[in-house]
Order: C-alpha cells, then sequence, then structure tokens
C-alpha cells in the first residue's frame, strides 16, 4: 500500500511524541498499518527534503527526531583558514542557514560577539589563536557560552578531543569529516524540536534498550550484549570533581559512535545512566568496536592524568594509576550471559505483573529496571538527566572505596 498525505501527517506526530525514534520501529508502526516498506522510505525522505524531519546514524540506530519550522534563520561561524576547507563546510551545512565564514583565529571572538551565532565550527590550527582556547573564551563567557561549539581537526584527536570536551565543545569531528555527518550534527543541533541535542543523552534510550534485551535473549551464541564501563568513575569523580567525570562520560560516547561509523557497523550502543554503556551486535563487530575505543581511551588517559595534576617525568604509568593519589580508570567490556540476563529479566517483569512467555505488552523497562536486568546493585555514579543536561552523584559503592 502506498503512503498517503494521512501517514506521513501521522509520522510527524508519532516522531513528536517519541522526540526520538528509530527506523526500526517506525518500520514496526507502518508494517502494523499495512504500509509497504518502499512507502515508509519514501515518505521518510520527503519529510526530511522539506526540512520537517531530521535523522542520524547514532548509537548503531538510525533515529529521527523532529525539526522546529523555520521562522527563524539560525546562525553558523566557521572559522577556518583553508579557504576550500571553509567553503567545503559552508556547502555541507546546506541553505536554510545564515552563515557567517572567517579565515582568522584572532577575528573570531570579535565575529562571535558581533554575530551572536547559535553554533560555531572551529577548526583546531588557526592563525593568531587557536580552536581550543576559542572554544574555552566561548564556553566561559556567560553572555556566550550557550553557543554551540563543534570542534573540526585533522590533528592528532588523542589528547584535543579531550581538551575539547573538557572545555565545553559539543563535538569533536575527526578531518576529513562526512560532509552527511557535519549537516545532519548542525541540524540537530539547532532546529531539532524539545530538548537540545546532546551526544550522550541522545544514544538510544530505556525503550530502544528494553528493545535489545529482548533482541538479544532471541539471538544465538554468535550475538553478543555486555557491558563497557569506566572502571573507577566514581572514585575519579569522588577526587576531581563530577564535571570532571562527565567529561570522560562524554569522551567515551564520542568514541564509541565514532567507531561504529567508521566500521559501518551495526553495534548498538547504548548508555545505562551509569558508568557504563551497553554494547550489543555481532560477536565480531562488538569485539572490533569495543577494541578500538578501549585503545583510544587508554591513549587519552595519560592526559587525563596531567589534566589532574600528575606529572609524568620518568614515572611508570601504570605506577601513577596504583598509587594513592590517582584511581586506577580502565575502560572494561564484560559480556552478559544470556541466561542470568533473562532470569533477571523474568524477576522484572513477575514483579510488573507480566507473564515471562508473554510476546506483546512486555513494554519498556524503566532505568531502574533496566539496572536490575544488568545485575546492578550498588552504582559508581549515577547519572539524572533534566532540561539543564546531565547531572552526576557518587553512588554508594564509590563511597565505600573512598573510605
Amino acid at each position: 500500500m502506498a503512503a498517503s498525505d494521512d501517514f506521513r501527517e501521522d509520522l510527524m506526530n508519532i516522531i513528536n511524541e517519541r522526540q526520538q525514534i528509530s527506523y526500526g520501529e517506525l518500520s514496526d508502526i507502518a508494517f502494523s498499518r499495512g504500509i509497504a516498506e518502499k512507502a515508509l522510505k519514501d515518505s521518510l525522505s520527503e519529510l526530511e527534503k522539506a526540512k520537517k524531519i531530521a535523522s542520524r546514524s547514532n548509537g548503531g540506530i538510525f533515529t529521527y527526531y523532529l525539526l522546529l519550522g523555520e521562522d527563524q534563520i539560525r546562525k553558523v561561524l566557521i572559522v577556518e583558514d583553508d579557504r576550500n576547507i571553509n567553503k567545503l563546510m559552508a556547502l555541507s551545512i546546506g541553505k536554510g542557514f545564515d552563515i557567517t565564514q572567517i579565515y582568522d583565529g584572532g577575528e573570531a571572538i570579535a565575529a562571535v560577539r558581533e554575530k551572536r551565532p547559535e553554533l560555531v565550527i572551529l577548526d583546531l590550527m588557526l592563525p593568531h589563536k587557536d580552536g581550543l582556547d576559542l572554544c574555552q573564551t566561548i564556553k566561559t563567557d556567560p553572555m556566550l557560552r550557550e553557543t554551540v561549539v563543534i570542534l573540526i581537526s585533522a590533528m592528532d584527536p588523542t589528547s584535543n578531543r579531550f581538551k575539547g570536551i573538557k572545555y565545553g565543545a559539543d563535538y569533536y569531528i575527526k578531518k576529513p569529516f562526512d560532509p552527511n555527518d557535519l549537516r545532519s550534527l548542525v541540524t540537530l543541533f539547532l532546529r531539532k524540536k524539545g530538548k537540545r541535542f546532546d551526544p550522550l543523552i541522545d544514544l538510544p534510550d530505556e525503550e530502544r534498550i528494553s528493545k535489545q534485551i529482548e533482541h538479544s535473549i532471541k539471538q544465538n551464541e554468535k550475538y553478543t550484549i555486555g557491558e563497557l564501563k569506566i572502571d573507577n568513575l566514581g572514585t575519579y569523580a569522588k577526587r576531581f570533581g563530577e564535571k570532571s567525570a562527565i567529561v570522560l562520560l562524554r569522551l567515551v560516547s564520542q568514541l564509541l559512535q565514532d567507531a561504529i561509523r567508521k566500521q559501518q557497523s551495526s553495534t548498538f550502543v547504548g548508555f545505562l545512566n551509569s558508568d557504563e554503556f551497553i554494547v550489543a551486535g555481532a560477536n565480531d563487530s562488538v569485539d572490533a568496536v569495543v577494541k578500538e575505543v578501549q585503545q583510544e581511551f587508554g591513549a587519552v588517559l595519560q592526559f587525563v592524568l596531567q589534566d589532574a595534576g600528575f606529572k609524568q617525568i620518568n614515572i611508570d604509568v601504570e605506577a601513577l594509576f596504583e598509587s594513592k593519589e590517582a584511581p586506577k580508570l580502565a575502560l572494561v567490556f564484560t559480556g552478559v550471559d544470556k541466561e542470568k540476563l533473562k532470569a533477571r529479566r523474568n524477576e522484572v517483569l513477575k514483579s510488573k505483573g507480566v507473564a515471562t512467555t508473554a510476546q506483546e505488552g512486555i513494554g519498556s523497562y524503566s532505568y531502574d529496571e533496566l539496572q536490575k536486568i544488568f545485575g546492578k546493585d550498588d552504582l559508581d555514579v549515577i547519572i539524572t538527566r533534566d532540561e539543564s543536561g546531565v547531572r552526576l552523584q557518587v553512588g554508594k559503592s564509590a563511597e565505600e572505596k573512598e573510605k
């Protein structure tokens, strides 16, 4: 059956109600209404061309968002000294934005104060003032700190990504960049309806993690579901501050998304509102993504230590981490036994009054229920989300370690 105008209107209403929804969920809805897959894809494509919705592959899930109307033209400032790349950035963003292009870091802050753009794209290596300095200046100025900042660089991202996120950058993109990725990021940061787009918060939420649990239980031994944990993050937060710990969570979130996008993997990633991410998919894909992220995280640890005030002058890095002064941070992946996962899931279902044999109506688990399903009773950190963003609290487990 072909999709009608009424169905396209329904799609917009559904996306608006959910705030974010995966292609798989939309496909299920279309199937239940007798709408063919091709008609669904055509409808989504038409809505994107009309700039009613936007999509992004996030955490291995193709996700759709409703966009605000175009009654207000959003301002974008591009600061890139290479004129060809500057032009490519402007072309990548596309029409519908008021774009200003400058080529000298020394002119950037004056341009930000004059133009008051909603979003700034910064190259790291710029004449007279580099991108990190500019990012820090923007994000520490009470009049400018709400400005979205995207850093783009061909430089080694090992330390620069960490510093950029610490200084408040909303995203870090490596050159050569994907024009489509830049376009989708700018569109979502500036025109997403509802809560502001956040690369950590907008990872698959409890509803999609719930669906992934049900999906994983049904898969064979070639399919893995597990937890990627920042070990000792709670102790680190207790020692160096909650904001420092959130920087590490944002770092891992972006490393995961970059690894999935780079490998063109369908690996699922969700955020469990603590120091853990849920990773699921074919064994080879999960292994490749986890290995790359662990290597990247390991490379950045020395800069995390330096930032916390620990200097490395002829001192073994491992010895520093094992000292009483610096918690031994590590990114650890643990596969979950599916039988144990199923058993804990059944306990949660019984407490909800749902039969464990039910095929329909299981619905979405809350974050507290998800923690129980994954066997998490004592959390190192607890994440809460509100209109102003992410808040981190140190859990009982980390408190005990600190004592």
